[in-house]
């Protein structure tokens, strides 16, 4: 199981070619990690432009036929819908093949693996690329995706070590950083840096789509307006997963958010500029340190920005 350097994967599965899975193939393809891609998804015609994009080697709508020889299967669908993957290939997979994913949610990702398998298998190994765009399909994937962008990975209590090794081994050699940690402390932490931010921005331009001057408004939108509500065009139904999928860390920070976004309000009602300086400096201080130790100045063009 142990992945030894310059060793490539003889068969690789891919569930759900769009953005993720597509720039997982073609990274592992540009490393030459990989010596066959197989790709499964519900759109024949997206799966098609994976062949003729050479991200993928072929597909098929059956999922078994896609897993049944492949030593690594890697998931990227939407969380709701992992459950029911994971039964559709549980028959049909070599007693050896490793399973990992990309939800963005891993509570219940493990809980799902448990639920059909009884345990999670301990060639489960429950991952997450902190690495998107606001795009998606498989013609917005690109091989450069994950380079210096962070990946955890949440073990469960039954995974096999030298799996969590080899999966990790993958990641890094597609130039992703790795870092191991507990499923409920990861959705606590995505919850506040990526669901939070999402719930907000599509929140808040669906809150202007209901204005009566959203035309002048759109029109008028300066980059602070673009630059914030970026995320707004992810897509809808993933969002909605990963929202449902972790209801509770969401609501603990939402609920949070809105506490301090009251008492903004309550300055503004009474004119306190000091109390409202004091947040933006606060602020401001905080995204200054991050940049600062993230190199995140160095942004890519919006639409090839991490989520």
């Amino acid at each position: 199981m142990s992945l030894q350097p310059g060793q490539s994967i003889k068969h690789l599965a891919i569930i759900g070619v769009g953005l993720i899975g597509g720039s997982f193939a073609r990274a592992m393809r540009s490393a030459d990690m990989v010596q066959h891609i197989s790709g499964y998804g519900r759109n024949e015609s997206n799966l098609k432009t994976a062949v003729q994009l050479d991200v993928i080697d072929d597909y098929s709508l059956d999922i078994k036929d896609v897993v049944k020889d492949a030593d690594l299967i890697f998931i990227a669908t939407p969380v709701g819908s992992i459950q029911k993957i994971l039964s559709e290939i549980k028959d049909h997979i070599k007693a050896d093949a490793i399973i990992t994913d990309a939800g963005s949610t891993k509570v219940n990702v493990i809980q799902a693996a448990e639920i059909v398998f009884d345990k999670a298998p301990e060639n489960f190994v429950a991952g997450h690329p902190i690495a998107g765009t606001e795009n998606s399909g498989v013609e917005a994937s690109f091989a450069t995706l994950y380079q210096n962008h962070r990946v955890i990975l949440t073990p469960s209590n039954y995974t096999n070590p030298e799996a969590v090794k080899w999966v990790s081994d993958l990641w890094k050699a597609v130039g992703a950083d790795v870092l191991i940690m507990e499923a409920k402390h990861h959705d606590q932490v995505l919850a506040a840096t990526s669901h939070l931010p999402h719930l907000l921005a599509f929140s808040l331009v669906n809150t202007l789509t209901t204005l009566d001057e959203k035309q002048e408004i759109f029109e008028n939108a300066a980059g602070g307006f673009r630059d914030f509500t970026r995320i707004a065009s992810s897509d809808p139904s993933m969002w909605q997963d990963i929202c449902l999928a972790n209801k509770d860390a969401l609501l603990e920070h939402l609920e949070h958010f809105m506490g301090d976004l009251k008492q903004v309000k309550s300055a503004l009602e009474k004119g306190d500029g000091e109390f409202l300086k004091q947040v933006f400096q606060r602020a401001k201080q905080s995204r200054d340190d991050f940049v600062d130790k993230s190199g995140s100045e160095n942004l890519p063009p919006p639409n090839l920005r991490p989520n």
